[in-house]
């Protein structure tokens, strides 16, 4: 089989999905930035074949390839041929794998992982050496902008983010999520209160909170703080979720369920309000006294009923609400039964909430 004069060659593997074929291919970094040279960022939106590229994105990512060059991960670039390209079998027996020919002048259109393609190109700039490495890419023969921008849709359609908690639970590089699961962990009972994968509990789970939240609360706790060591970090938050625990005896006498319809002391928000007011604490001493912690914590009527303190803080029409305002609000309580002064955000949204009247 001949092949076209001119062409960029890949070594694929070919397959057939809903009746056409596609390529798999294992592309050189350094050849990226030179096939996929073509952008439609400057079209209107209706004529590109996916969503402009995020430049605010790209830095981050190149970061990541840098300064994980044994041991960063990313998934296949997808994208579209606009050309007429032979396929040559490798041998007439096995028609899978052989060679694609590809002519130079064709447009090659990424519909999935340009942010990875961007990515790459601005870290070979920074550490050429990558060049030699590959990406997995993925090739299908386009039929038109309208197939383009179908693929775009159908990538995505069904592409879910991990839960932030999965997050946590399998991210082995940030240091705060070793952090909150070295604490967990360190803790039966809050261990046997976490859920480990969901970011919501259902009314019947038999788990208290979410790990997303139980880190959340760690990373308010330790914002700012310098500590030793990871060990004295650990060993911080391992006091304070005692204190949050000893605070709380219902957490460990009644039922899940009944605790956050009840309550909003297990809820994410308190949590992290509960983190950021530990912070201030922690700056106030030079010893944390974490029995004065938990004792002014027993003293806050954290009932659902009590509406006089809660609704416009931690609860919006009966409903826990997640956002900063009522963080701050929800911390602002905490801190005025430890005798801490509150921060000028807190305060802020104080004499709003009083209608302006100190």
């Amino acid at each position: 089989m001949s092949s076209p004069s001119y062409t960029f060659t890949f070594p694929v593997v070919r397959g057939v999905q809903a009746g056409r074929e596609f390529f798999i291919a294992q592309c050189p970094v350094r050849m990226l930035p030179k096939i996929f040279s073509f952008t439609d960022s400057d079209l209107p939106v209706e004529m590109r074949a996916q969503r402009t590229l995020n430049s605010n994105r790209v830095p981050e990512i190149a970061k990541y390839i840098v300064e994980n060059r044994s041991d960063y991960t990313f998934s296949a670039i997808t994208a579209s041929i606009d050309a007429d390209v032979v396929f040559e079998p490798a041998t007439d027996q096995d028609l899978r794998i052989g060679r694609l020919h590809v002519p130079m002048d064709a447009r090659f259109i990424i519909n999935d992982g340009q942010h990875r393609h961007a990515a790459f190109t601005a870290a070979l700039e920074i550490d050429p050496s990558l060049g030699d490495e590959t990406i997995a890419v993925v090739f299908f023969i386009d039929v038109g902008l309208s197939r383009s921008q179908q693929m775009f849709a159908d990538l995505n359609r069904h592409s879910v983010k991990p839960s932030a908690s999965i997050g946590v639970l399998y991210d082995h590089r940030e240091p705060m999520s070793e952090l909150t699961r070295a604490v967990v962990n360190g803790n039966k009972l809050l261990r046997d209160m976490t859920e480990f994968e969901k970011v919501t509990l259902a009314p019947k789970s038999r788990k208290l909170f979410t790990l997303s939240a139980v880190h959340q609360a760690n990373v308010a706790l330790l914002a700012g703080l310098d500590q030793d060591s990871d060990a004295s970090a650990i060993e911080l938050a391992g006091d304070f979720w005692d204190a949050v625990i000893a605070a709380f005896p219902d957490w460990r006498q009644s039922s899940s369920g009944d605790i956050r319809s009840e309550f909003i002391n297990a809820h994410g928000t308190v949590l992290h309000a509960l983190g950021r007011a530990a912070n201030a604490f922690v700056r106030s001493m030079r010893t944390p006294n974490w029995k004065k912690f938990s004792e002014a914590l027993g003293r806050i009527d954290w009932s659902r009923r009590n509406t006089v303190l809660w609704e416009g803080r931690a609860l919006q029409a009966g409903h826990v609400s997640k956002s900063t305002q009522s963080v701050a609000l929800t911390s602002a309580v905490i801190k005025r039964e430890l005798g801490l002064e509150l921060s000028a955000d807190e305060a802020r949204y104080e004499l709003a909430l009083k209608g302006g009247k100190k």
